[in-house]
C-alpha cells in the first residue's frame, strides 16, 4: 500500500484520529485516537455498549463514519482526496483496502457448503488472485498451525464453535493481512471451547502478529496484549501496558470494572 501524504508515511501500522460514530442523536464513537505499532498485540476492554465492537467495524468499513480517520500503513482508509475535498472510495476501492485489514466476527460466518479446505482457499483464489495449489498449500499450512490439520474434508456443520473459530481465523490468516482484527472471537463459544480459540490467538502473539482484539477474556488481556485500551461511553478512559493496566489501574472506573468482572 503506498500513501499520497509523505506526513503520514512513517506512521505505524494503524493510525486512528479523533474517529466519531453516531447513530442517530447517539454517539457510538467519540473522538477515538489510538495507534498500533508493528508486532503488536492490543487487548480492547470495557463494558457492553462501550463502543468495543463499532470501533473494529468502523476500521474494516463496515460501518461508515461521521468524523476523523485512520490510517494503514499511511495510506487513508475509506475516503480520497479529490478537488481539495474528501470523499467516499467506491466499494471496490474499500473492498481492496479490506484486504488488509483481516477479521474475525463473533458468529463465525464459515460456508456450510464448502469444506473446511474451500472455506480457507476460497478468499485467496477469488480475491487475491491465488493458484489453486499455491491456496490449497497454504490452507493445509494454516489449519495444521490452528491444530485443525485433520480437519480438512469436514463441513462447518460437523466441527464444533471453537473449531469453527479456529477455522475462521485460519481463513482471515490466508488473506495475508497487515493487521488481525477481532470482534470478541470467544463471545459465542460454550465456555469450554474458549481456551482453544484463545491459544490460537496467543500463539499468533507470540509470532509477531499485528492484532486488535476486543475481548471480554481479562486472562487474555494480561498475558497476551502488549497494551490493554478501556472504552466506556464511546471514549477511550484509559491505555497503557497490559500487566500496569490489569494489576494497577489508574482510573477509579477501571478499577471497579476489573474488580466486578476478574
Amino acid at each position: 500500500m503506498t500513501s499520497a501524504d509523505p506526513a503520514v508515511a512513517s506512521a505505524p501500522v494503524l493510525r486512528v484520529r479523533n474517529l466519531v460514530k453516531r447513530y442517530g442523536s447517539f454517539e457510538a464513537l467519540r473522538s477515538v485516537s489510538m495507534d498500533v505499532n508493528e508486532g503488536e498485540v492490543v487487548a480492547i476492554i470495557g463494558p457492553s455498549g462501550s463502543g468495543k465492537s463499532t470501533f473494529v467495524r468502523c476500521l474494516h468499513q463496515l460501518e461508515s463514519i461521521e468524523g476523523g480517520a485512520a490510517y494503514l500503513d499511511g495510506e487513508l482508509l475509506g475516503y480520497e482526496w479529490h478537488a481539495g475535498h474528501l470523499r467516499a472510495l467506491s466499494e471496490g476501492a474499500k473492498a481492496r483496502q479490506r484486504r488488509h485489514l483481516g477479521m474475525v466476527f463473533q458468529q463465525f460466518g464459515l460456508f456450510p457448503h464448502m469444506t473446511v479446505e474451500g472455506n480457507v482457499m476460497e478468499g485467496p483464489i477469488q480475491v487475491l488472485g491465488d493458484r489453486v495449489e499455491d491456496a490449497r498449500s497454504r490452507a493445509h499450512h494454516l489449519l495444521q498451525r490452528v491444530g485443525l490439520a485433520e480437519k480438512l474434508l469436514a463441513y462447518p456443520q460437523q466441527l464444533s464453535g471453537g473449531q469453527q473459530q479456529r477455522v475462521a481465523i485460519a481463513r482471515a490468516l490466508a488473506m495475508r493481512p497487515r493487521v488481525l482484527l477481532f470482534d470478541e472471537p470467544t463471545s459465542a463459544l460454550d465456555p469450554e471451547l474458549v481456551g482453544e480459540v484463545l491459544s490460537v490467538i496467543a500463539d499468533l502473539a507470540r509470532a509477531g502478529k499485528t492484532m486488535l482484539v476486543v475481548t471480554h477474556e481479562m486472562s487474555f488481556a494480561r498475558e497476551a496484549a502488549h497494551r490493554v485500551i478501556f472504552m466506556e461511553a464511546g471514549r477511550i478512559v484509559e491505555e497503557g501496558p497490559a500487566q500496569q493496566m490489569m494489576t494497577q489501574p489508574r482510573t477509579d472506573r477501571l478499577r471497579a470494572f476489573l474488580s466486578r468482572v476478574m
